[in-house]
């Protein structure tokens, strides 16, 4: 009978695998985002919201689950394609701000990223941290918030730093 060390090494050793894979997998299929999104019901018209995601075809779901199941948090949600793709885009996704800071980027401390997406990643803990501070309820905080979100992925000019409501508000951007 095998003792219950070996089967608690060998579950360690597992769960390791696992914890590096879904890291490697995330430096290649994952996102750390922050939108700006407008809402009528905050006082400034305008809410940031932080989403950690991965994306994959419909084909590999498993790995989706493994990574859900690993994190016990989040969601996945299919997006149906109308193009020429044959299989539908799903998408795993953590946005409860609580089961980031508690799980998401505790794990991504231990089993760091190693591509350039790390960088993302870290921007993405300053937001968060910026949002537990409470800073993305001024419009002074959301406009923190949004300078740091345009320098992450893709680049895009901030809809929100170039409404007419901000700059109004605050001529010194």
């Amino acid at each position: 009978m095998p003792s219950k060390k070996v089967s608690s090494a060998d579950n360690q050793q597992e769960r390791l695998e696992t914890a590096n894979w879904i890291s490697g997998f995330v430096d290649g299929e994952g996102c750390f985002s922050v939108s700006m999104i407008r809402n009528t019901t905050t006082s400034s018209g305008w809410q940031a919201f932080p989403e950690f995601v991965v994306t994959q075809g419909e084909k590999s779901r498993s790995s989706l689950e493994l990574i859900n199941n690993y994190f016990g948090c989040g969601q996945i949600y299919i997006n149906r394609r109308h193009d020429d793709h044959k299989e539908s885009l799903l998408r795993y996704c953590v946005r409860s701000q609580r089961d980031l800071r508690e799980k998401i980027i505790p794990f991504f401390r231990c089993y760091p990223l190693r591509t350039a997406k790390r960088e993302d990643f870290e921007k993405f803990v300053l937001i968060l941290e910026l949002m537990e501070q409470r800073e993305h309820i001024t419009l002074k905080g959301l406009q923190r918030i949004a300078i740091i979100i345009q320098s992450m992925n893709r680049k895009v000019s901030s809809r929100f730093l170039e409404s007419s409501e901000t700059t109004r508000q605050t001529p010194d951007i």
